[in-house]
């Protein structure tokens, strides 16, 4: 054989070579499910085993070293769970993605931590149900996250959003059976929380608070058009600007609405039945306004130990009591005005060592006192006066319409 012989036959060698390396390439990118599609790189989920080729971990630990966006595409309709994921890290992005008939994660043989812990920004879910999971179902510790369509139940709380976080997007998805369905541990800029489902959450359906309170001129937490049904309570909200309007809230056990601290903004929402509708306690500078209450068992709005809150336009009927003033800020003193109250069970509106200014407000068919005020005498403290400032109410009732009662009351709710 001479030289050129001898260089073909290696040159031959090496193109045969070079095919069986792209050969094996081309298989290992498949049994991954991996493929790239102009600058984004796809990885599919193809097994239900929590580990593997194919399977939910392995996609995650290839879209957190790509250096481009990522989709994960979960094709197995259930994925068993044994020990935690890898958290989402890619700074591009990374979009997870279920089959179209739903796919479920089921975390009841994790011991702690999240199933799904995005510390990367840029991230969605969709289509993706999270069971049993013994703490949060998805945590986020970025901004920009984008969850649809999706359910997460039977969790400690459902989507966990830590204080960075932020341009967060909750819509249309399902929470259920948690402890709490969407908690936020502080302000979360343009924060939109629309059209999800809260069921039988246990504690609350969405809660958002902290301890020192934020500026609340601030950009709010916007809840809007969500159904809360069977909570314990429907919305805690502390030291959070939140504006909550569109809502509809049926039998909260405790109540629909709870405020602690400034910055929240109540309006149009609707609320039937349950134990109280909106409580307002030690709350600065709420706006409760335009809502539908009726048949819950106590007040239907209750405003406690807080200063300039403005209780306005609200309807409210069948209610076992209407509104409540109690032990309020004399020298910010709280406001009701152009409110209907129809057929209470007992009285329209009580102020218990309160001095509310009461404006306009009509109390309709009440069954008992269409305005009970009365004096606050704690045991070996100052009594403190209730002395209401009115102006232009109808106050329409068969009997007594208004009651100076300056018996020791304990101003708890009846």
């Amino acid at each position: 054989m001479n030289n050129r012989q001898r260089i073909a036959a290696a040159l031959a060698i090496f193109v045969i070579l070079g095919v069986l390396a792209l050969l094996g390439w081309a298989h290992q990118r498949g049994r991954l499910g991996g493929s790239r599609a102009g600058n984004a790189l796809t990885v599919n989920v193809t097994t239900p085993s929590d580990r593997g080729p194919g399977s939910l971990r392995e996609a995650l630990y290839i879209v957190d070293g790509a250096n481009r966006p990522a989709t994960v595409v979960i094709r197995t309709a259930k994925i068993a769970l044994t020990t935690p994921l890898p958290p989402l890290i890619n700074p591009h992005g990374v979009r997870i993605v279920g089959q179209a008939a739903g796919v479920e994660i089921d975390a009841g043989a994790l011991a702690a931590g999240p199933v799904l812990d995005v510390a990367g920004a840029n991230s969605s879910l969709e289509g993706v149900t999270v069971r049993h999971c013994p703490a949060a179902g998805i945590l986020l510790r970025a901004t920009h996250l984008h969850l649809q369509s999706s359910t997460v139940e039977s969790c400690d709380v459902a989507v966990d959003v830590a204080e960075n976080a932020g341009d967060v997007l909750l819509e249309h998805n399902s929470f259920s059976d948690d402890r709490v369905g969407v908690r936020f541990a502080g302000a979360s800029p343009h924060a939109v929380v629309i059209g999800n489902s809260f069921l039988r959450d246990k504690d609350a359906g969405l809660w958002a608070v902290r301890a020192a309170a934020d500026d609340p001129r601030g950009d709010p937490i916007t809840i809007r058009e969500n159904r809360f049904s069977a909570d314990g309570s429907g919305i805690v909200a502390g030291n959070i600007a939140l504006l909550a309007e569109r809502n509809q809230f049926d039998q909260p056990l405790e109540s629909a609405v709870h405020l602690i601290g400034a910055g929240a903004v109540i309006r149009s929402n609707s609320i039937s039945g349950g134990a109280t509708g909106i409580a307002a306690e030690n709350a600065h500078g709420a706006l409760i306004e335009a809502n539908e209450i009726e048949h819950v068992t106590a007040y239907a709005i209750m405003v406690r130990s807080s200063a300039g809150v403005v209780v306005r336009g609200n309807r409210v009927h069948n209610c076992g009591y209407g509104l409540a003033f109690v032990l309020g800020d004399a020298h910010s003193p709280s406001t009701a005005v152009d409110n209907t109250i129809i057929e209470p069970r007992f009285d329209g509106i009580d102020v218990v060592g309160d001095s509310p200014i009461l404006r306009h407000n009509r109390v309709l068919g009440p069954r008992a006192l269409a305005l009970h005020v009365v004096d606050y005498r704690p045991s070996g403290a100052p009594e403190v006066p209730a002395q209401p400032l009115l102006d232009g109410n109808n106050f329409r009732a068969n009997q007594v319409q208004v009651a100076a009662d300056n018996a020791t009351h304990e101003a708890t709710r009846r």
